[in-house]
């Protein structure tokens, strides 16, 4: 066998190896160190799996450096710098294809998957804001996070520029789904809720960040499931958040009356 057709050969050995090969890998991120399985069934199948075959889940170079997009979980927590882009950026195409809204709920990462939401808290003075991935970036090594103008406005981040910041996976939105992320993918372990019944709607927002925020702060209050409700009112879009579980209208009226939900009220679910 001459050294051509003896590299040849290993090559094809490499390439079989790598492809047949599972367990976990490692993702680190500003000295931050966690471990992911890298087989797939392993994961929330919350995620559309077609996302992880997207070109945008390929690893890419930029200025050298590859970036490896990474598989993530609902509850996995990152820290690190946030930076945001507005007006230089605003109506040109992200990484997903999208054009840029500065005025969007989006935000730019180097490794997460397209249409991950996430939840994001400036460390210096507590506000958070929900985003969806949509573009690769901030290529700085110190910043993990490149939010939009708008997202940044709602953490008081504008002026300084960058912020410290935490970052929660809340879920995952899918091209054929609403906007707004079901319920169901918003868990680890989803469980079925009841389709037909009463159901008391503790508050209603114009936004979808506050009703996400409010759905995930009351879920399982005292054995009852939150759910949102996306519609179309006289009013514009509203967004609702529900309290369900209730077997029977009394025993909803029963729970409103011990006032937990202020300006809460019962609704019948179609």
């Amino acid at each position: 066998m001459n050294k051509l057709s003896f590299f040849v050969a290993l090559l094809v050995l490499l390439l079989l190896s790598g492809c047949s090969t599972r367990g976990t890998r490692t993702y680190t991120n500003l000295g931050e160190t966690k471990t992911y399985s890298s087989d797939s069934r392993s994961h929330n199948s919350a995620i559309n799996q077609k996302d992880y075959k997207h070109p945008t889940m390929r690893p890419y170079v930029i200025r050298g450096i590859k970036y490896y997009p990474t598989v993530v979980n609902v509850g996995d927590e990152f820290s690190g710098n946030a930076s945001w882009y507005g007006p230089d950026f605003h109506g040109k195409l992200t990484s997903n294809g999208e054009t840029y809204n500065m005025y969007d709920m989006t935000a730019a990462h180097k490794t997460l998957p397209m249409n991950t939401i996430v939840k994001v808290t400036n460390k210096k003075n507590g506000l958070s804001t929900v985003v969806r991935i949509n573009d690769r970036g901030p290529f700085i090594a110190t910043r993990i996070i490149d939010l939009s103008n708008t997202a940044a406005r709602k953490i008081d981040m504008i002026a300084d520029g960058t912020a410290p910041v935490e970052i929660e996976i809340l879920g995952f939105h899918s091209k054929n789904q609403k906007k707004v992320p079901l319920q169901e993918q918003l868990k680890e372990s989803p469980q079925d809720q009841q389709a037909d019944g009463f159901a008391l709607q503790i508050a209603s927002f114009s936004k979808f960040e506050g009703a996400l925020l409010t759905q995930k702060k009351y879920d399982d209050t005292d054995g009852y499931k939150t759910v949102i409700k996306d519609m179309q009112t006289h009013n514009g879009r509203m967004f609702k958040v529900w309290l369900k579980g209730f077997r029977s209208e009394e025993e909803a009226r029963d729970y409103k009356s011990l006032g937990n939900f202020k300006n809460s009220f019962i609704v019948r679910e179609d």
